[in-house]
């Protein structure tokens, strides 16, 4: 079997000749709205996790009150490290167990946002959000341009997006906070596309196996999920006001 981690990164697959027939397009077809499922339950995990706990004021203090806040925080990344660097050596199974436990861990980090932010603007938010990926994973889906020059330029962005948070972490700048959030926008935007072009290609890799497919289709919805949610903060910040 082809090493999976490089064949999902490298991306750029086309269809061999011949095979986009009806056969190839209804399964294409099936394949994507499998990614978009997982994503979406995901997503809604996540919102019931994080607003169920926003309104436990003892949930709040056991998670937030200490050095365990640390832990809350970046926990999400340890489950995306494991899921990007131990796919090769993960099941199908395995692999779906630690999305959905990422996406209710992602709830606990972000049960925060129900006390910085009013509901209804959370809301609106989410509406804004949703419209956007929206129309933007349609375009990356259904366009012929080849968006793979565009990834690496929006990778160094997302590069530089993190350096200059972690900066404004010790600055508390509000007018680099503006500046990473605007910028944000565009680089999430883009990878919207970009990636939705990229597991669209990647279809044709994951035929190999339905053990493959799995894997291709959890992690496919993985880098959508981010796109969405990352998208989502980056708008709250821009379009609401902390409470």
């Amino acid at each position: 079997m082809n090493d999976f981690r490089q064949a999902y990164r490298r991306g750029g697959y086309s269809a061999p000749a011949g095979t986009m027939d009806a056969s190839v397009d209804q399964g294409l077809r099936k394949y994507m709205l499998g990614v978009y499922n997982y994503m979406a339950l995901a997503v809604g995990l996540t919102g019931v996790v994080a607003f169920f706990v926003s309104q436990t004021p003892a949930l709040m203090q056991a998670l937030f009150s200490g050095p365990q806040a640390f832990v809350v925080m970046f926990a999400p990344l340890a489950f995306i490290l494991v899921l990007s660097f131990g796919i090769n050596r993960l099941s199908a199974a395995m692999t779906q167990v630690l999305f959905w436990a990422f996406a209710g861990v992602m709830g606990l980090s972000l049960s925060t946002i129900f006390l910085a932010y009013a509901g209804a603007d959370i809301t609106r938010v989410f509406f804004i959000t949703s419209a956007m990926f929206a129309g933007l994973s349609l375009w990356g889906y259904t366009t012929k341009r080849d968006l793979t020059g565009m990834g690496s330029f929006l990778f160094m962005g997302l590069i530089g997006l993190i350096i200059a948070s972690i900066v404004n972490i010790f600055l508390a700048s509000s007018a680099l906070e503006f500046a990473i959030s605007c910028v944000g926008v565009l680089v999430f935007a883009g990878l919207t596309a970009y990636d939705t072009q990229k597991i669209k290609e990647n279809y044709y890799v994951a035929q190999q196996s339905p053990e493959m497919m799995k894997k291709v289709s959890v992690m496919g919805a993985l880098s959508l999920y981010l796109d969405f949610v990352n998208l989502f903060l980056m708008l709250l910040r821009l379009l609401s006001s902390r409470e």
